[in-house]
């Protein structure tokens, strides 16, 4: 009998000490300027430290990836041929302000061209059913349901480390929609329950989209985002006033996702 309790008392030892309390874990969705519509540049992909990780969310075969593991964060960091994010600096931002025992890892999840009741675990299906094939293709490299596979792997990954924040970069389908605040904190809130997860220790981050100031298509939706700390109290926005944009008014460039990564990592940072 006691060497049968030695042995549950070792596995449950065991089992506590393969979470590390320093390794920052961050969950990262949204639509494409979180998916990453940017050229990677030789900039981005060299010196990444190996304390930035990432949880490949799918297979990626050419990329030597799997589903489910943990690869060093050098881009792209969503699915096989996504370009840099937000995510990107937001890491190496971290890991270069954080001290030496501190790992940080990303799991991204995001599809462009979705509006946010793509990841309402309640209503996603519906949504579905009215959007076109080529959405529905990338929905399918998730399985089906993106919101599953953030929760999926959110959860693989609280047995290595802690969730420590949430990252949405967000709007540009629901402009001018007033109810997405409400939208969003119903999101939450469901990440929160599934994943055992206390509103006072999760802030959620969330980004602007291209900035007036640079001429955005879709830039009316910034007074929209920035009343989301009004549903949740534990939300910061993040401004994009400033960084650059794409051709097309909507997606940043390379240097614009650069900056803003920065600036989730500086807020992240005085929360932390």
């Amino acid at each position: 009998m006691r060497q049968f309790m030695f042995f549950v008392f070792l596995l449950v030892g065991m089992s506590l000490s393969a979470q590390d309390k320093n390794f920052y874990i961050f969950l990262c969705f949204g639509q494409s300027n979180m998916e990453g519509n940017a050229k990677i540049e030789a900039q981005d992909t060299v010196g990444v430290n190996e304390r930035f990780k990432v949880l490949a969310a799918v297979d990626c075969p050419e990329l030597k990836r799997e589903k489910g593991k943990w690869y060093t964060a050098v881009p792209p960091l969503v699915r096989c041929h996504t370009g840099l994010t937000p995510v990107d600096y937001f890491g190496r931002t971290l890991v270069d302000s954080l001290p030496d025992n501190v790992r940080v890892g990303v799991i991204n999840v995001a599809i462009g061209g979705c509006k946010i009741e793509l990841f309402d675990k309640d209503s996603y299906q519906s949504y579905l059913n009215d959007v076109p094939d080529w959405l529905t293709n990338m929905v399918k490299e998730y399985g089906g349901n993106p919101y599953g596979r953030l929760v999926e792997l959110a959860r693989q990954a609280q047995k290595d480390g802690v969730i420590k924040g949430f990252l949405l970069h967000q709007g540009e389908s629901n402009t001018n929609d007033v109810e997405w605040p409400r939208k969003v904190k119903k999101i939450y809130d469901d990440l929160l329950s599934d994943l055992n997860l206390k509103a006072e220790k999760v802030p959620l981050l969330a980004g602007e989209l291209v900035n007036a100031d640079k001429g955005g298509k879709c830039a009316s939706m910034n007074k929209i985002i920035a009343t989301l700390p009004q549903q949740i109290h534990n939300a910061y926005i993040i401004p994009s006033n400033g960084c650059g944009c794409a051709s097309d008014y909507l997606h940043f460039d390379a240097e614009g996702y650069r900056i803003l990564g920065r600036r989730y990592a500086k807020q992240m940072l005085l929360i932390l």
